[in-house]
């Protein structure tokens, strides 16, 4: 729907330059939010390990987020002798 928009918004100055601000704006929100969830959620060894084994899957293989997820839910299932 915006696909044919951006590209001439994109050739104004002031309009690329919201764009970039906007972008920007986006991304500080998205570290904000990933280091306070990561403070909250890594709390012991077990989920440390679980974070940094996940973190070499997803960067090492392109591991699908989706079975990262399933499988940090069964490994802090097991760990809390849950199933």
């Amino acid at each position: 729907m915006s696909g044919p928009l951006i590209p001439r918004l994109r050739r104004s100055r002031i309009a690329g330059a919201f764009l970039d601000g906007v972008n920007v704006a986006a991304l500080a929100l998205m570290a904000v939010v990933s280091v306070q969830l990561g403070k909250a959620a890594i709390v012991d060894v077990p989920t440390t390990l679980l974070a940094v084994v996940s973190g070499a899957a997803l960067l090492r293989w392109r591991v699908n987020s989706a079975w990262l997820v399933l499988g940090g839910g069964i490994l802090g299932a097991l760990d809390h002798g849950i199933g």
